[in-house]
């Protein structure tokens, strides 16, 4: 049941939900494709240029105010800075040195950091299943990236490419509990989403300069095109669309989002990047995905899956999610 009492399986509730789901698992192969073309750096940081202007203007749309206190601002450099550049520049490394859909399942594992930091700094409990699901999961991911390097060229680049999706991960995870704040979920959430974007752009841009140089301009109407579907589609679109299943399902269930991601990714990295798969593979991502699901039925106690009212602006409780 939803947090109103009505029956989760509405229209209004399933389609958006399967919609996030195939948007953002396919998000990790719209990244693959861009890679090569240009440095990782200035694709980061075209497509929160882009995400910035878009999420603003919907939040001009829905008639949100876009000027914020100068605390709740503070906020959303913080979490720009962790969530739209540390993060993302280092997913788009990680991606050089794995497939996208290996990538999008070890990201299944941010739901680990997060209720660490959420514990420590949210005073959020952690469960037992929870600990028991991580466990599970862990030990699929470990088969899956065995596979992974067993089938992958020398010179560690298996490993150069956990690293960078580890390092992403805490980004990621840094950014989540800044979200699930009281400042941010007091704050109108597209608002505070563009302004995000926007400092996460800015921070991109410098840190592009400052590791690749003057930027990079391809005329490949496919690069361009990429970029627009993750800056908009990907971003503009699908984290509204999110929030709003939080509001109706409670963060605990809308959470469900993130197994449905990696499965996504993995399905489209077999079609497109001719992944092949093997007994050790097909075990690991089994075991990935059930420890997901034990994982985060684990953090679903009675009293965290009630949802805060909400507040004025429009606000809602930001919840940890893949974010790509």
């Amino acid at each position: 049941m939803t947090s109103d009492g009505r029956s989760p399986w509405r229209l209004n509730i399933v389609g958006p939900f399967l919609l996030v789901a195939l948007i953002w698992g396919s998000t990790w192969l719209v990244i693959k494709d861009q890679l090569g073309v240009v440095p990782p750096s200035w694709s980061v940081a075209y497509r929160f240029a882009f995400a910035a202007v878009g999420m603003f203007a919907l939040a001009a749309w829905r008639g949100q105010g876009l000027r914020l206190p100068r605390r709740v601002q503070l906020l959303a450099l913080c979490i720009g800075a962790a969530q739209f550049s540390f993060n993302f520049n280092f997913v788009y490394r990680a991606e050089v040195h794995l497939t996208s859909g290996i990538v999008a399942v070890l990201f299944g594992l941010l739901m680990l950091p997060n209720a660490v930091l959420a514990r420590i700094f949210l005073r959020q409990p952690i469960t037992r299943g929870f600990l028991f699901g991580t466990a599970i999961g862990v030990a699929g991911i470990a088969l899956l990236l065995v596979h992974e390097a067993m089938e992958a060229p020398p010179h560690g680049q298996v490993a150069r490419g956990i690293f960078y999706a580890v390092i992403g991960i805490l980004g990621a995870s840094t950014a989540n509990v800044l979200q699930a704040s009281e400042g941010a979920r007091r704050a109108p959430m597209l608002a505070l989403l563009a302004w995000a974007m926007a400092w996460g752009a800015i921070i991109d841009v410098v840190f592009a300069f400052a590791t690749s140089g003057p930027p990079v301009w391809p005329e490949s109407p496919r690069y361009w095109s990429g970029v627009l579907y993750l800056g908009l589609i990907g971003s503009v679109v699908t984290f509204p669309l999110y929030f709003g299943l939080i509001r109706e399902l409670g963060a605990g269930r809308a959470a469900y989002n993130g197994v449905l991601v990696p499965v996504v990714a993995m399905v489209l990295s077999t079609l497109f990047e001719n992944y092949r798969w093997s007994p050790l593979a097909a075990g690991g991502a089994v075991l990935a995905i059930a420890g997901l699901l034990v994982a985060l039925r684990g953090r679903t106690a009675p009293h965290s899956a009630v949802v805060p009212p909400p507040v004025a602006d429009d606000s809602a409780n930001i919840a940890r999610s893949p974010d790509r």
